[in-house]
């Protein structure tokens, strides 16, 4: 018994061992984002064992879509699958992947289950979104007169040392905290190139994504710009990792989730964290380094969401680099709009945060980048957020690309004219 115990494991060890590594290959008939209602939608699915095409395993797909329309087939690989769709209004659509061998077992690559999801859009131009608060301004006004309440002091700057061999020697960096509203200060890492002289430097001001962690220094970017990089919560920065487990499993464990605080716009956790953020864009701006004229935002997920907002609020903002940002098109379920399982409920008070109404508010450069196979951030409140910006605008799409901040894949890109003219 033993002894067939044993030669079972290492036949299971001996299978895994030879095992290849599986994807999906997912080609459309055409640029991914470039159809139109009603128009065929071809998507051609290949599963691909070490890069060849493998025969004999079961592939399941689910086609979803904002037009709410669920369809399902399976087939066998070894031939590539077929599957033609069609959205039969403005929208996306979403189609799932996943592999099993002969007998129905899922496929894995080590513990990861194979799987993909692709996807689609029809007249992106044309999506719907809810409507904006109506007094979005007036609330906006009050936030930005709260923080001016507070006289701007810089409480601390303490120098930091820095482990990055490129940039020890050539780049300053100091651990700052700001007075700001709302009981925290506006926290972060300052950085930028020693003796640099006044009024001679770009900015940057970054944003970090969803979590209680210790964000980075960003100094490998400040060789040649001011590089403000803002903690969302107000903490401390470059702590044991004690103090942020501690944090995250504590006081700010599930934090913007709380369907009691989002019910005003002023209780939410959302609120504090955009205080901070009025008062790290009047301190960066406050640098006598800064060259008063080029200032670049940028975030990934609610670093983006961050970075959206504040581009409508700051008519300083000259560029915006949301990367998959947060709570875009925050009233899209209302419409049908298709989204994953990670979400914070919708409530009036949390519209006064969509990054959508606040980029109305801004005419500088845009740059969207949007994952097809995201449904944190759903691709359809990134085409959201680009339709309504006023400016020079851009949205890269990767397909296949889920909520990673590093998107691989075939690319599709939509430019607005003024872009397209500047070779931007």
């Amino acid at each position: 018994m033993f002894r067939n115990s044993l030669f079972a494991a290492a036949l299971a060890a001996g299978s895994l061992l030879w095992a290849g590594t599986y994807r999906f290959d997912v080609k459309t008939d055409r640029p991914a984002v470039d159809y139109k209602t009603g128009e065929p939608m071809v998507f051609t699915v290949q599963l691909l064992e070490d890069g060849k095409p493998v025969e004999g395993k079961k592939i399941e797909w689910v086609r979803a879509g904002d037009d709410r329309r669920v369809e399902k087939g399976e087939a066998v690989s070894g031939t590539p699958l077929t599957v033609t769709t069609r959205s039969e209004k403005p929208g996306f659509v979403r189609l799932s992947l996943s592999a099993k061998d002969a007998d129905g077992v899922p496929l894995h690559n080590g513990t990861r289950s194979v799987g993909y999801t692709a996807g689609a859009a029809a007249d992106t131009d044309q999506f719907e979104v809810a409507q904006e608060p109506a007094d979005f301004d007036a609330f906006w006004a009050k936030q930005k007169a709260r923080v001016a309440a507070v006289p701007m002091k810089e409480l601390e700057r303490v120098p930091v040392e820095l482990a990055n061999k490129q940039t020890k020697d050539r780049v300053a960096c100091y651990d700052v905290k700001v007075s700001c509203p709302g009981g925290k200060p506006m926290s972060g890492y300052l950085c930028m190139p020693k003796d640099a002289k006044p009024k001679s430097l770009p900015a940057k001001v970054v944003y970090f994504g969803y979590g209680v962690y210790p964000i980075s220094k960003n100094d490998g970017a400040a060789r040649n710009q001011i590089v403000l990089s803002v903690n969302a919560h107000g903490f401390l920065n470059g702590q044991p990792r004690e103090y942020y487990e501690n944090l995250k499993n504590g006081e700010l464990k599930g934090y913007a989730f709380n369907e009691k605080e989002n019910q005003d716009p002023e209780t939410t956790y959302f609120n504090g964290m955009m205080l901070r953020l009025i008062r790290s864009l009047e301190y960066v701006k406050s640098l006598p380094e800064w060259n008063g004229k080029d200032l670049t935002v940028e975030g990934h997920s609610q670093g983006g969401m961050q970075a959206a907002i504040a581009a409508g609020l700051d008519k300083d903002v000259t560029m915006a680099i949301p990367n998959q940002p947060w709570m875009c098109d925050m009233g899209g379920a209302a419409l049908g709009h298709l989204r994953g399982n990670w979400h914070i409920k919708p409530t009036p008070a949390l519209f006064y945060y969509d990054p959508v109404f606040h980029i109305r508010r801004y005419d500088g450069r845009l740059k969207v980048l949007a994952g097809l196979g995201d449904y944190v951030c759903p691709p359809s409140g990134m085409a959201a957020l680009y339709n309504n910006a006023k400016g020079p605008k851009e949205i890269v799409y990767t397909q296949g690309a889920g909520h990673t901040g590093n998107a691989k894949g075939e690319k599709f890109t939509h430019k607005s004219p003024s872009v397209q003219n500047n070779g931007r």
